[in-house]
């Protein structure tokens, strides 16, 4: 089931949700790489006392803290073959070749259209003089949004660039959708509970079943068994953040419910894209939230089965590339 939102959301790029990096910044409160999490919110002190306090927004800028993402080139029209491209540089303009993997992946690149279809969460592979690239067709026209999701090594710290690329063609916008808290995908059903709060910290749990039974057998991808990334209508201000717990070992597999601790940094609409695997196949469930200023209602405690549940063969991962 797709979930349509309408043209230049107040999205400009699931943040990282699905983010750690996913969680990677931001709505979704974030675990950042080699266990270095900034503040997933920032206080504001008037006269000693704490007035306000909101979370912290990333994926707006193609700078941040020193680094740019440059030029990215791909096909300039649908249905054409090619590739997409992508370099990071430094403040002195020089290309960066140096990364920490993340989430098992040096680079994580995430590709939206800006009225929320058309999501792909891919990994870019890295040649000698720094060029990011991977082969690439548009399937429909549009204004599309690039998160470059890194930790350069000199930092060590996860930031999250981005860039508008186009793909002509003719395009129709998709007409906004309805909130939505449950999505059905290559033949899973997938809900989502709890309550998406922008004044507090709160527990977004997924719960995934196959033909009404619960899904036991979810597969670790990217060292999590998901990814939620949440993009905020308007802007597309990304959120990246993984599940609760442990990260899980090779072999093992949960189910059926997976956890995440979430903070939207303002009321408002939110995009959610859920990458889960099954069987080596990586499915993306999509879903729509508001977020109230108001306390949220806190779902039950995490359960073990969000844990590691039982051995299996390590499925075969595969990259998601839109559905």
């Amino acid at each position: 089931m797709r979930v349509p939102v309408k043209l230049g959301l107040f999205g400009a790029g699931l943040a990282a949700l699905f983010a750690a990096s996913f969680a990677t910044a931001a709505v979704v409160v974030p675990v950042q790489a080699g266990g270095a999490s900034p503040p997933s919110t920032a206080e504001q002190v008037v006269d000693n006392s704490v007035v306000q306090k909101t979370a912290a927004v990333t994926g707006l800028s193609m700078e941040q803290d020193g680094f740019v993402l440059k030029v990215v080139t791909s096909p300039g029209t649908t249905a054409q073959a090619g590739s997409l491209s992508l370099t990071i540089a430094d403040s002195g303009g020089e290309t960066v070749t140096d990364f920490q993997a993340s989430h098992d992946k040096k680079l994580h690149l995430i590709v939206v259209r800006t009225d929320g279809t058309e999501f792909r969460h891919v990994h870019p592979t890295m040649d000698g003089r720094g060029v990011w690239s991977l082969p690439w067709e548009w399937k429909t026209a549009g204004t599309y949004r690039i998160y470059a999701d890194i930790v350069p090594a000199a930092t060590g710290q996860n930031i999250t660039l981005t860039r508008l690329v186009q793909a002509g063609g003719e395009f129709t916008p998709a007409q906004p959708g309805p909130v939505s808290s449950a999505d059905d995908v290559g033949g899973f059903e997938v809900a989502l509970t709890g309550t998406l709060s922008a004044s507090e910290q709160a527990m977004l749990k997924v719960t995934v079943t196959r033909d009404g039974k619960p899904v036991t057998t979810l597969e670790p991808y990217l060292g999590s068994y998901g990814h939620l990334v949440a993009l905020r209508e308007g802007d597309l201000a990304y959120l990246h953040v993984h599940p609760q717990g442990q990260e899980p070992r090779p072999g093992t597999v949960s189910g059926p419910d997976v956890e995440f601790m979430t903070e939207a940094p303002t009321p408002g609409r939110y995009l959610l894209y859920l990458d889960f695997q099954v069987e080596g196949k990586v499915h993306t469930a999509e879903f729509v939230l508001d977020a109230s200023g108001a306390v949220a209602a806190q779902p039950e405690a995490p359960r073990e089965s969000a844990g590691p549940t039982q051995s299996a063969e390590p499925g075969k991962s595969a990259e998601h590339s839109g559905h």
